[in-house]
């Protein structure tokens, strides 16, 4: 049977208010098959909330999200938080779980955990515990945990938030790995040298608003928005007048 549609993930007015926030305001925002996406913005600008809701994990209190013709939240999808959950199990048997759950069990789960444990440098810990490893062993263990499930489409929040420049270089070429076998990205970040490396396009958040949407290149030289423009300088005020969750 066919995989349905997927793409294009589309948003139209979509709002999020949590308790007095308004997290989201009136979001448009289409993502297309095959690319790579960075939303960039301040602490509180939304960030997060937005790839929670594109994710379905977090509805949209007005407008709508579509993957594709449907509105039901697709299974060939993954998330990996800034914090990463570990379970209280070994590494490799971390991935196994989230295999198990999506229905791949026996030798072919147990190929895809080695394999993609394997992608990620952390084979020869596959039967350490997951909550003992480094902060960049875990990101790269919850990369490898989504990648096993073969996701059409993956969100990361923040990948690279507290991990030291080596770390958050092997979490950057995982992701590019990735992003190489098909798979389309949707990450949050405020680093600007993680949005120059790791984007295609650039959608820049403001007290929960879109301020500007550009490809990488035309983004960085030069932006168009006064506020991309002060974001840039370091002139935007860090926090936004809404609050990520």
């Amino acid at each position: 049977m066919a995989e349905p549609a997927l793409f294009p993930l589309a948003a139209r007015g979509v709002c999020v208010r949590l308790g007095r926030h308004e997290a989201l305001a009136g979001i448009d925002l289409d993502i297309a098959e095959g690319t790579r996406t960075v939303v960039l913005g301040p602490n509180g600008a939304g960030k997060s909330v937005l790839l929670r809701a594109l994710h379905g994990l977090v509805a949209p209190t007005a407008g709508t999200i579509r993957w594709g013709e449907s509105a039901q939240r697709p299974e060939s999808q993954a998330m990996v938080f800034q914090r990463p959950v570990m379970l209280r199990r070994s590494a490799l048997a971390n991935i196994a779980y989230a295999l198990d759950v999506r229905g791949i069990a026996g030798a072919e789960r147990d190929r895809r955990a080695r394999e993609a444990l394997d992608r990620v440098g952390l084979i020869s810990v596959a039967h350490r515990q997951a909550r003992v490893l480094s902060s960049g062993e875990q990101q790269r263990l919850a990369l490898a945990r989504a990648w096993a499930l073969r996701p059409r489409l993956l969100f990361l929040d923040e990948p690279t938030a507290s991990l030291d420049p080596a770390a958050a270089g092997e979490v950057e070429r995982i992701i590019g790995d990735i992003h190489a076998t098909g798979t389309t990205i949707v990450s949050t970040t405020h680093n600007l040298g993680f949005a120059r490396r790791m984007s295609g396009g650039i959608v820049l958040l403001w007290s929960g608003r879109i301020a500007e949407r550009a490809p990488a290149d035309r983004f960085f030289d030069p932006p168009a928005s006064p506020v991309a423009i002060a974001f840039l300088q370091g002139e935007l005020p860090w926090h936004s007048a809404t609050r990520d969750s």
